[in-house]
């Protein structure tokens, strides 16, 4: 009679399979909890794999962008002390009108009037200062504030002749050749200044004996030196 298998009940233990695998002579199983869990990549060290990965895909990794532009230009026709301390350093403090967006606008100049000189040839010598002022290349600040100016260099100025008004201004090029802007920018300087009469206005013409006109500055002129031309009549007797 063949012997029952011994059970729990009777006290007997049932054969553990690294038991079995030692009894048919087979390697012993892994133990369920001693298993190997696979390694956790670090994420910091993950990017430097992850960018040589794509740089060797033919994709380079971006940067950070650094360039915002250019700085911001200066905003137009704005002065400050500094940029017109060197341009009204010495001499007589005077002002005059060069253009800015589209506008006669004033600056700070100076000329130089020797002391002792007469009155009238003050306002000669004060008109010619003037001219050469509107005539001169604005200063770098105030071309990068968009300052302009029309006058061209070389131009004169010189006093009455024969039967003249004693507060005429002749130029050495007659009013009529000059572009509207420039007259505008003369005209105006000259009216703001010992250049012109007590009431503001102006007598100009050019070489003698060509006709005289009395010029006024007015606020559709500065406000539109291109398209507005100064207010003139002309002066009996020229």
């Amino acid at each position: 009679m063949t012997p029952a298998p011994a059970s729990a009940s009777s006290g007997g233990h049932a054969p553990r399979p690294a038991d079995r695998a030692s009894a048919t002579g087979a390697p012993p199983l892994p133990h369920p909890a001693r298993r190997a869990l696979p390694a956790r990549v670090r994420p910091w060290l993950a990017l430097p794999l992850l960018a040589a990965l794509l740089t060797g895909c033919g994709i380079r990794s971006t940067q950070v962008p650094t360039d915002f532009g250019p700085a911001p230009s200066r905003v137009p026709c704005a002065l400050s002390g500094q940029d017109t301390a060197g341009q009204s350093s010495d001499g007589v403090p005077v002002q005059v009108f060069l253009i800015c967006s589209a506008q006669l606008v004033t600056v700070d100049r100076s000329v130089r009037i020797p002391d002792g000189t007469a009155e009238a040839a003050r306002r000669v010598l004060v008109a010619q200062g003037l001219l050469d002022e509107l005539a001169e290349t604005p200063s770098t600040p105030e071309q990068q504030a968009r300052y302009s100016t029309d006058v061209r260099g070389g131009m004169t100025v010189g006093g009455p002749r024969g039967r003249d008004p004693e507060d005429t201004l002749r130029l050495s090029t007659s009013p009529a050749d000059l572009t509207p802007t420039a007259l505008a920018q003369i005209v105006c300087t000259f009216s703001d200044s010992a250049a012109a009469r007590d009431d503001g206005t102006v007598v100009l013409g050019g070489p003698a004996p060509g006709a005289l006109r009395t010029y006024t500055c007015t606020p559709e002129v500065r406000s539109s030196p291109g398209s507005a031309s100064p207010g003139s009549t002309a002066v009996e007797g020229s």
